[in-house]
């Protein structure tokens, strides 16, 4: 808004304004062109084979997360046919105040059923997109149509150097920041 009352203020001409303003749009479609993400989800998902626990490697930074520890999510059918959840975590240590939260997740698209919807609060849902999977179901990469949020999940709460290596290689295919990943502390088993 500053540079517009700048320009009207000062007398700018049409033709310098309508330089500047295309200028500004270029600028801010070639950002929005660099933030163009994979979003295609895995084909052939089995639902029942993604049920029970995850645990949390890794995660971009948002405020519902902030600074939880051994961050587990634990899916299990409802009577409904939707899916429950439970996110489990521990506040700033892994010995901290335990916090839970109960959800649940349904299939809006019967055709494309790794793209689901995921719901914390009332009627309000967020997308959930299995994005990378292990064929055994050991591993996952979850986002959404926002490149803002991603997640890798693991069966175990550890995984190998060399397999976080190749998860990240997916991601930065896809066109996430990689360098933008916090690795979640989890309990050794």
């Amino acid at each position: 808004m500053k540079i517009l009352k700048f320009i009207f203020l000062n007398k700018v001409s049409i033709q310098k304004t309508s330089i500047l303003l295309f200028v500004l749009f270029a600028f801010t479609t070639s950002i929005a062109q660099n933030r163009t993400i994979d979003k295609t989800v895995v084909k052939n998902f089995d639902i029942e084979r993604y049920l029970g626990t995850w645990y949390e490697i890794a995660r971009y930074d948002h405020y519902f997360e902030r600074d939880l520890v051994g961050v587990t999510a634990n899916y299990s059918f409802r009577d409904d046919g939707k899916l429950k959840v439970i996110n489990r975590g521990y506040e700033k240590t892994l010995d901290g105040k335990k916090t839970e939260a109960i959800g649940k997740a349904k299939t809006p698209n019967k055709d494309i059923s790794a793209e689901l919807k995921v719901s914390f609060f009332w009627f309000f849902y967020a997308d959930y997109f299995v994005l990378e999977l292990d064929e055994n179901y050991q591993w996952a990469i979850v986002g959404s149509k926002s490149d803002k949020y991603l997640w890798i999940l693991s069966r175990t709460p550890q995984i190998s150097k060399k397999q976080y290596q190749k998860l990240l290689k997916l991601i930065t295919k896809r066109g996430y920041k990689s360098e933008l990943l916090i690795k979640v502390k989890q309990k050794v088993i």
